[in-house]
């Protein structure tokens, strides 16, 4: 199958948009906002519109992590603008000093266009993820929050990545409501240490 069929990058589009987020990240440091890219100078894999995440991690830790959930721009530039604001406009972290950035590991997760799921219950959704692969988007009203089926690694039950999510969302661990929506997906993740 070929990579467009699967939508999966080869070792060398892995390994330039980890060029263009480090390259961001380096440009926000010197000159104060994201590498401006021009989505023409790659190969059509590149410029198609997909969604990504940019995570950085330092000495093990999570330093940053942002991204979109729906394709908005060509994969590309959507690397670009998320590894700067993962470094630098992530308000769970002060923004990222040039001596942080020798130590900075980067991830990049491309995203697949989220699915909603269909379930009658609560116990009906737990058995319908699957751990280790299926992010989640839930949305109830003003609320809404997701997880990277990397998260999946500190959260290893689907109970507990639920459970989880609805906090992160702004919900009770225990909460459940007939309006509330769950849509999954999945992610092609990659990165350097």
């Amino acid at each position: 199958m070929s990579s467009t069929e699967n939508n999966t990058l080869n070792p060398r589009q892995r390994e330039i948009l980890l060029e263009i987020a480090r390259n961001s990240i380096q440009n926000g440091l010197r000159e104060g906002y994201p590498l401006t890219v021009n989505p023409e100078d790659f190969d059509p894999e590149l410029r198609k519109q997909r969604a990504s995440f940019v995570t950085l991690n330092r000495h093990g830790q999570l330093r940053g992590c942002i991204g979109h959930l729906q394709a908005i721009q060509p994969l590309v530039r959507d690397v670009a603008e998320n590894a700067y604001s993962a470094a630098f406009n992530d308000n769970r972290f002060p923004p990222l000093s040039e001596p942080e950035f020798r130590d900075l590991d980067i991830h990049i997760s491309v995203l697949s266009p989220a699915e909603p799921m269909e379930f009658d219950s609560e116990g009906d959704l737990l058995q319908q993820l699957r751990p280790g692969i299926d992010g989640l988007i839930l949305e109830d009203g003003y609320y809404r929050g997701t997880f990277l089926p990397s998260v999946w690694e500190q959260l290893p039950t689907p109970e507990l990545f639920l459970a989880h999510l609805k906090q992160k969302a702004g919900l009770p661990p225990n909460y459940w409501s007939d309006t509330l929506r769950v849509s999954r997906y999945t992610t092609e993740s990659f990165g350097k240490e």
